[in-house]
C-alpha cells in the first residue's frame, strides 16, 4: 500500500469538534498494479475504528469522488492543516478536484445523504417516543438525544455545503459559523424536527433555482490521466539490463 493522500475530516475539519468529538480521518492509496491482476484483487477499502480511519484504493476513491459522495469528494478540498499526507500524485489529485464535480451528482449527493440523516432523526424520534411510553431508563434518552443533535448538525452542514458547492463551485469544508449548526443540532434533538424538514424543502428550491457553473457531467478523460499514471507510477521496476 502507498499512501497518497490523507487527512483530517469529519467535525474536526468542520469546526464543529466538542470535547468527545472523534478524529475521522480518509486517504487514497494506491495498490501495487501487477497486484490487479492475479488471482486476489487487492482490497479496495481499508477501514479502522480504532482509531477512525477510511483508506480506498485510487480507482475505488475515483468512483466514489466521480459520484459525488461528500465525504470522498471533501479530501480534496481540505484547508491545509488538515492534510497529514501528501505526495506528489496527492498534490496532482486536488489540482484536478473540479474535474469530478457535476451538477446533477453534486444535487443529488448532497441532498440524498441529507435525507439519510433526516430518516435517522425520524426513526430515531419514534424509538424514544415507544421507549419513554413503556417507562424507558433515562440513560438511553440521553444518549438518544446526543445523537440526535448530531445527525441535524450534518443534515444541517450536508445542505449547506452542497449549496454553496453547486452555487460557486468550491467546497467549503471550515463552516464560517459553527454555532449555528450547534444550535440548530440541539433544537431539532428537542424535537424540533420540522424545522429540519422545512431546511430540506428549501434546499431543494435553492437547488432548483441556482444557476451552478458546475458541468452536467464530471471530466473523466482528467480523472482518468491521473488514475493512468497512479498505475505506471507503481508497476515493478524494469530489470536492469546486462
Amino acid at each position: 500500500m502507498h499512501l497518497l493522500l490523507s487527512g483530517i475530516v469529519g467535525s474536526v475539519a468542520y469546526g464543529l469538534a466538542g470535547p468527545g468529538s472523534d478524529t475521522d480521518r480518509i486517504g487514497v492509496f494506491a495498490a501495487p498494479t501487477v497486484a490487479f491482476h492475479g488471482l486476489h484483487p487487492p482490497r479496495e477499502s481499508v477501514v479502522t475504528t480504532d482509531p477512525d480511519v477510511t483508506l480506498h484504493e485510487a480507482g475505488k476513491y475515483a468512483r466514489l469522488a466521480l459520484s459525488g459522495n461528500p465525504t470522498a469528494t471533501e479530501l480534496m478540498w481540505l484547508p491545509d492543516d488538515c492534510y497529514e499526507t501528501r505526495t506528489d500524485l496527492g498534490e496532482r489529485l486536488i489540482g484536478i478536484r473540479s474535474a469530478f464535480l457535476s451538477a446533477p451528482r453534486v444535487r443529488d449527493a448532497y441532498l440524498g445523504y441529507a435525507s439519510q440523516q433526516f430518516r435517522k432523526l425520524t426513526n430515531r424520534d419514534s424509538g424514544a417516543r415507544r421507549g419513554a411510553g413503556a417507562g424507558g431508563p433515562e440513560a438511553p434518552q440521553v444518549g438518544g438525544r446526543r445523537r440526535s443533535a448530531k445527525h441535524a448538525r450534518h443534515l444541517a452542514r450536508l445542505l449547506h455545503q452542497g449549496r454553496v458547492l453547486y452555487a460557486t463551485g468550491v467546497l467549503e469544508i471550515r463552516l464560517a459559523d459553527p454555532q449555528w449548526f450547534r444550535a440548530f443540532g440541539e433544537r431539532v434533538a428537542g424535537g424540533a424536527l420540522d424545522e429540519a424538514e422545512r431546511l430540506i424543502a428549501e434546499a431543494e428550491r435553492d437547488f432548483d433555482r441556482i444557476r451552478t457553473p458546475l458541468p452536467q457531467r464530471p471530466d473523466e478523460a482528467v480523472v482518468e490521466r491521473w488514475l493512468l499514471d497512479v498505475r505506471a507510477a507503481h508497476l515493478p521496476p524494469e530489470p536492469a539490463r546486462r
